[in-house]
Order: C-alpha cells, then structure tokens, then sequence
C-alpha cells in the first residue's frame, strides 16, 4: 500500500475529480443521504489527502479552512469534508492512515480542527464531541442548528486558545449542509 499524497484542489486532474466521485457514491451508498454536488463544493478549496491502491483511488479527506466562533474567539479551523474509503476497503487501516494525515496536517496548521461524523471512529483518533448548542452565522444574525447537536467533533491543536467544549459554537452560513 502506497502512502498518502496530498494535492491542492487545483493540482487535481479531472480523471482524478471523476475517480473520487465513484469513490463517494460507493461510499455513500448504504448512506440515508447521497453525496451530493454541495457536499463536493465543501471539499474543494484546501487540501485533498488521496490513498491508492493498485493505481486506484480507496481513501480520501479534504481538509477546508473555516472560522468557527465560540467563546470570544475567532478560530481558523482545518474543517474535514469528504472522508471516505471504498466499500472494498473499508476496516484495513486506510481511514485510519488517512486521518493520521489530516490530523498532523491540522495540528501544524490550524487553531482547530473540526468535523461532523460518527464519534464512535473520531473519538479514538484525538477528537472530541463537542458538547455545546451548534449554529450558524447567517446575515441576520445566528441560527440554532439543533440537529447538528452532538454530532460536531473538534480536534485541539497545539495553537488552541483555552474553550470550553460545552460552550456554544457557530460556523458561517454555507449553501447545503452548514456542519
């Protein structure tokens, strides 16, 4: 198994663009929701961390910049979009290489680290559920996401100023899913 490269959303070629959307519609597949189009936009615009297998793309996360707010602070946070692995490769450690990647990545980078998944795989990985209410900032102000409650995980960074993970935290308004 080859390691994980690492490409700007610019650097990626088309075939490479049409191989990762295979990749999310198997993944996604058993999934109540699709991958869609918006969830796509989401990834683009930072970094793409792309596992090969046999020549064939089994793994990918992108990591974004956001600004999450909480507590008095402004946090440029590297927020996790598009995590992941063919079916045919899922429970071999590629999620997991994966992720080790993007969390160096975040840690030298960023104030946070944010995502929203399953707890049960984040969790033992160095990330943390957030524990406080969740909105949005739109242009009339914020907007509970109750829904999103629980479900939004943070990664502390070397360079994370002192929060309290039950405080409340908003991300920018984006179209599609905002978390």
């Amino acid at each position: 198994m080859a390691g994980v490269r690492v490409a700007s959303s610019q650097e990626l070629l088309s075939a490479e663009v049409t191989a990762l959307r295979e990749l999310f519609d198997a993944a996604w597949a058993d999934e109540p929701e699709d991958f869609e189009d918006e969830d796509w936009e989401h990834a683009v615009g930072g970094l793409h961390f792309i596992l090969e297998d046999d020549g064939a793309i089994v793994a990918h996360a992108s990591v974004v910049e956001r600004d999450l707010h909480t507590g008095g602070h402004e946090l440029a946070t590297g927020y996790v979009e598009a995590v992941a692995t063919r079916p045919t490769h899922q429970r071999q450690g590629h999620g997991s290489m994966i992720m080790r990647e993007v969390a160096s990545y975040i840690d030298r980078t960023f104030q946070l680290g944010a995502l929203g998944g399953d707890p049960a795989f984040y969790v033992p990985r160095g990330w943390r559920v957030w524990e406080g209410p969740t909105s949005v900032r739109t242009e009339t102000g914020p907007v509970r996401t109750p829904e999103e409650d629980g479900s939004v995980l943070v990664r502390l960074t070397p360079s994370t100023p002192p929060i309290d993970l039950a405080a409340p935290i908003s991300c920018e308004w984006r179209p599609g899913d905002v978390w």
